[in-house]
């Protein structure tokens, strides 16, 4: 058997497992889609045992266990932290001190004896890396790049908030980091904060919140909160945040700063909202910018690789793309906490002797992130029997035109096909697919169909052969972490925005393919290889020959709340629970018509917490 190394990361939020054999990713899921608990920070049991059935091994076959951060060093930063901040901060470290003090500053342990309980064999070795090493070698590894500088920039891991590498071969080298409690992520999250929207969660609404408003906040931004150097280091004044000292993001100073109190979760959007998102969303791109130029000036590199949470704002991978800053960009789909899971385990396979074997064939190594739980046709028609579930059961091709034939009438589709996606996008496994041709697409899918904000923008999927077509976009873009302009020749020509302001910018038709065309003339473009997700090539391969149009509305198969389908019975609740018209369950199309009345017990909107 392959030497497997087992990665696990837990405990903060978005807890996963991994698995690499000889320093291939074989398996890798996050937590929350089997607990059904939105960003998940419980051990990953489940994903564990998801990660060695699907390897057909057990504990026993497992070489090693990679942690993906030290929780020692992490607990000097925080007992650092508590001191500097006291005696403001007691309120916090008394209600957090009890659970440091107890298991989390010996993680590992608790890892053990977690996975002692599940039974699955003996417990190997539990080797311990660094946070941003982890990203690190998550970003770099898997990478097609033989060489490449690797920028890694989040919230805070131990005390690394951003660090620049040099990877080469099998090695990563460090050169330089920024500390705690500088970082750039940390920034972004307290606009998130204060914008109304979760912590670790809603930071990609402020990104999509960005192109309503005007940056007319940004020169406060620059002079008051964050002093940016030419290299892209940069220092926050701590004066105006409130996270050294408790459990919110900002406080007096910076209500002072923005003209009044923060926006009450779930209240009215204002003017506000939309120049504070567009104003830190600016300021954001330039320091990564800046940080980019730099990481190609150290390393004398071409290639970036990008991880961390940071590298999940598309709008500035974007902008370092289109800025030419490196020739060729990687980033990592699962460029947040899930894939430090990924990360130590391939620390530990690599220091382990294992090759990139990857290399040299074109691709990375992560598979199109096509990596956690896959079922079969036969287990899909137990369960459709089973449940007496009406269906009709077609080949590949023919499970495509019709597929394609009612999106161009512009239903809406679930499309669950093979292997689920690892990371935060769907990527045509667990996917909500719409015609973007249709101008009423956009607002049905999130109103009825997703349960979310009227301004939250869809993501095009389009044939990898036709992305020159419809966007600027100079690069693949597998994993859909890459905000694009649309192509010159698809806008619309004489577009009359009028007095529109904020969400009324919804309503103005920009282009041909207006459900994914952002108020900006943006989008966060995935492009579909057949080598990477043959099915769904398929698909957009059908459509075009029925419409002449190579572009789908991708959006991940889950209402608002909601972690992304994982089984069939998922993904059936999620049907009949929405106004999607039809389901495509592998083999098999559902017809919204054809199915009984659906009955639960209590409101289910009710049970699924908001992001």
């Amino acid at each position: 058997m392959s030497e497997l190394v087992l990665g696990v990361s837990a405990y903060y939020h978005d807890s996963a497992a991994a698995l690499v054999a000889d320093g291939v990713p074989v398996a890798a899921a996050q937590e929350e889609r089997f607990s059904r608990r939105r960003h998940d920070s419980a051990f990953p049991a489940r994903a564990v045992a998801y990660c060695l059935a699907e390897a057909g091994a057990t504990l026993d076959d497992v070489a090693a266990v990679a942690y993906y951060e030290d929780p020692a060093l992490k607990f000097r930063r925080v007992l650092a932290t508590f001191a500097a901040a006291a005696p403001r901060g007691f309120a916090s470290f008394e209600r957090t001190l009890p659970e440091w003090l107890s298991w989390k500053r010996d993680a590992p342990r608790q890892v053990r004896r977690e996975l002692e309980r599940l039974g699955l064999g003996r417990v190997p070795e539990v080797r311990v890396h660094r946070h941003h090493e982890s990203h690190a070698a998550s970003a770099f590894h898997p990478s097609p790049y033989e060489s490449a500088a690797v920028l890694c920039v989040d919230g805070v891991g131990e005390w690394a908030t951003t660090t620049l590498w040099h990877g080469r071969g099998s090695r990563l080298e460090p050169l330089s980091e920024i500390r705690f409690p500088h970082s750039l992520g940390l920034l972004y999250s307290a606009f998130t904060y204060f914008c109304g929207f979760k912590v670790d969660s809603g930071e990609y609404k402020l990104m999509g919140l960005a192109p309503y408003g005007t940056p007319r906040y940004e020169r406060t931004i620059r002079e008051r909160l964050i002093d940016v150097k030419d290299d892209g280091s940069f220092r926050l004044d701590m004066r105006y945040f409130e996270y050294l000292r408790g459990e919110v993001m900002t406080g007096g100073g910076f209500e002072e700063l923005f003209g009044g109190p923060r926006r009450s979760p779930e209240g009215p959007l204002t003017e506000r909202e939309f120049d504070l998102a567009a104003s830190v969303q600016k300021v954001t791109e330039e320091v990564v910018l800046r940080l980019a130029r730099t990481a190609r000036e150290r390393t004398g590199e071409s290639r970036l690789c990008l991880a961390g949470g940071v590298a999940l704002n598309c709008v500035a991978n974007g902008r370092v793309i289109q800025e030419g800053v490196f020739d060729e960009v990687w980033i990592q789909p699962a460029a947040g906490d899930a894939g430090g899971a990924l990360g130590a385990a391939l620390l530990t396979a690599h220091e382990g002797g294992a090759p990139r074997s990857h290399l040299g064939t074109g691709r990375d190594g992560m598979s199109g992130s096509l990596l956690g739980p896959g079922y079969g046709d036969e287990e899909i028609a137990a369960f459709l029997e089973r449940e007496g579930i009406p269906h009709e059961r077609l080949g590949p091709e023919r499970l495509a035109e019709r597929v394609a034939d009612v999106l161009a009438q512009e239903k809406i589709v679930g499309w669950f096909q093979g292997r689920m996606e690892f990371g935060p996008r769907a990527l045509g496994a667990r996917s909500i697919l719409g015609d973007p041709r249709s101008p009423r697409m956009q607002s049905a899918m999130n109103l009825k169909i997703k349960f979310r904000e009227s301004f939250r923008p869809f993501a095009p999927s389009v044939l990898e052969e036709d992305v020159k077509d419809y966007f600027d976009l100079p690069q693949e873009s597998p994993y859909m972490l890459v905000v694009a302009p649309v192509a010159e020749s698809r806008r619309l020509l004489d577009v009359d925005e009028g007095q529109a302001s904020g969400l009324d910018l919804l309503r103005v038709q920009r282009s041909t393919i207006p459900a994914v065309t952002h108020v900006d003339h943006s989008a966060r473009v995935q492009t579909v290889s057949e080598r990477n997700n043959a099915p769904y090539h398929r698909l957009l391969s059908a459509f075009k020959a029925a419409t002449g149009c190579s572009v789908l509305v991708n959006t991940s198969f889950n209402v608002r709340g909601e972690p992304i389908v994982n089984t069939p019975a998922d993904a059936y609740t999620c049907f009949m629970r929405t106004d999607i018209d039809y389901l495509a369950l592998g083999g098999f199309l559902l017809t919204k018509a054809d199915q009984p009345q659906w009955r639960e017990d209590g409101n289910w909107r009710e049970e699924i917490p908001l992001d």
